[in-house]
């Protein structure tokens, strides 16, 4: 890895201690791109998914490489295991091999790269996108953007200021399903819209109970954690079950909630809630999880609802909607079920429907085509940003156990001491992101 940064140092004191190529990069970074212009990329988390297949930073990796005029060089992780891999993976979409980096740091350095994409832990999203903006990178970050309210602030401040294109994972944005249905909301489909319902079912294994372990000679301990306050290595946190603790995860409703949420919020117009509610529990397994594996939440924007509803230890069954998602007008109701949407009126008769590919490669090559001026972003960060904010007000709720109001001006918790100071976290010396 060559220097080593073992006191968890933020990039700006990085770069002052040794690393003047960085400099070069962030003068010498492209902000014109032609329509023909190859686009570079480095792809930075790569872990394996839970059955040993591609992991989702290697799936992305892979769409990435399968796009026209563009060329995966890095793939990075801290798990040296996680990186062999991602280069076999990798290399069978494309003819050139790509470089393995565990310090992503490093790729931020070199100046040929354009673009990264970020599928690491998501108490690392947002710090690592930050620096990636910093060093003159566009970005495609997945969802959730941030571990916290504060960070998704932030990121969208560091796109401004160092003026990136930054794309959140919100694939459905771009899906032509969704955005069919939504067009025909906004044509009045289903008349006066007042609520949104989403769900999401899932048969997950208990956690255990975990120990403190030895790390394991293949993975950077420290760097992983990187802005997360220092821990023990537990041996049922790396690589998945970390989603399950709040101090490096979001819930279910961070995990898989945003999706929905996402596109509930962008079909009835709203922005910032006037209240969250959520509660719920830990109920199925007496083991090592702090988030709960049943939760029931409520966006209440004063005109309009969203509710989302998940139970993760059983997956849907006969007696649950079979569709992820619902619109309710005056005149109808439109339902989402993956790829496909339909339309029903006030008597239940099927009066309109729809459908079309879904994926990844979409939202990708829109990502693409926004760096070369081509497009505009389908899922701009600010609006991931806005989607996120519901899902860690919902936690906030949850974690408290009453309901979280914003200030309508300056859409922060108001009157709230101790539901504000979990805006943000507590930070790793030296690791604080900052704009």
């Amino acid at each position: 890895m060559g220097q080593r940064n073992p006191q968890g140092m933020s990039r700006r004191r990085f770069l002052q201690n040794g690393s003047a190529t960085a400099l070069l990069a962030m003068a010498g970074t492209r902000s014109v791109y032609g329509a023909n212009d190859r686009i570079v990329v480095a792809a930075i988390g790569t872990s394996r998914n839970e059955i040993g297949g591609d992991g989702r930073g290697t799936h992305l990796a892979r769409c990435f490489a399968g796009c026209p005029n563009t060329h995966v060089a890095y793939v990075c992780d801290v798990d040296k295991r996680n990186v062999e891999k991602a280069i076999e993976s990798v290399s069978q979409v494309q003819k050139q091999p790509p470089q393995g980096r565990a310090d992503f740091r490093k790729i931020l350095d070199d100046p040929t790269v354009d673009a990264v994409s970020i599928a690491t832990p998501d108490h690392w999203h947002a710090p690592a996108a930050i620096l990636a903006c910093q060093a003159g990178k566009h970005v495609y970050v997945e969802k959730p953007c941030s571990h916290n309210a504060r960070e998704a602030e932030l990121l969208v401040a560091a796109a401004r200021k160092y003026r990136r294109v930054v794309q959140h994972g919100t694939q459905r944005r771009t899906w032509p399903a969704s955005v069919e249905a939504l067009a025909q909301l906004r044509d009045g489909a289903i008349g006066k819209l007042y609520q949104a319902r989403c769900w999401y079912y899932a048969s997950r294994p208990s956690l255990g109970r975990g120990k403190n372990a030895p790390v394991p000679d293949w993975l950077d301990w420290p760097l992983w954690q990187g802005p997360a306050p220092e821990r023990p290595y537990h041996d049922n946190v790396v690589h998945y079950h970390w989603h399950w603790f709040w101090h490096w995860g979001t819930a279910e409703l961070g995990n898989n909630g945003v999706h929905t949420i996402d596109v509930c919020r962008w079909g009835l117009g709203v922005d910032f809630p006037k209240k969250v509610t959520c509660t719920g529990g830990r109920y199925r397994y007496p083991d090592d999880q702090e988030t709960p594996d049943t939760t029931f939440c409520t966006m209440d924007f004063g005109d309009k609802t969203i509710t989302w509803e998940a139970r993760s230890c059983w997956g849907r069954t006969g007696l649950d909607p079979e569709y992820d998602l619902a619109f309710y007008g005056d005149q109808g109701i439109l339902t989402i079920q993956g790829s496909g949407y339909a339309i029903h009126d006030p008597a239940g008769k099927q009066i309109g429907k729809g459908s079309g590919n879904g994926g990844d490669v979409t939202h990708i090559q829109n990502f693409l085509d926004a760096i070369r001026g081509s497009a505009k972003l389908n899922a701009e960060i600010e609006e991931g940003y806005r989607s996120v904010l519901l899902c860690h007000l919902g936690n906030i709720s949850y974690r408290l156990g009453r309901t979280v109001r914003l200030d309508p001006a300056t859409h922060r918790i108001e009157d709230d001491p101790q539901a504000a100071a979990l805006w943000s976290r507590e930070y790793r010396p030296g690791w604080e992101p900052q704009v």
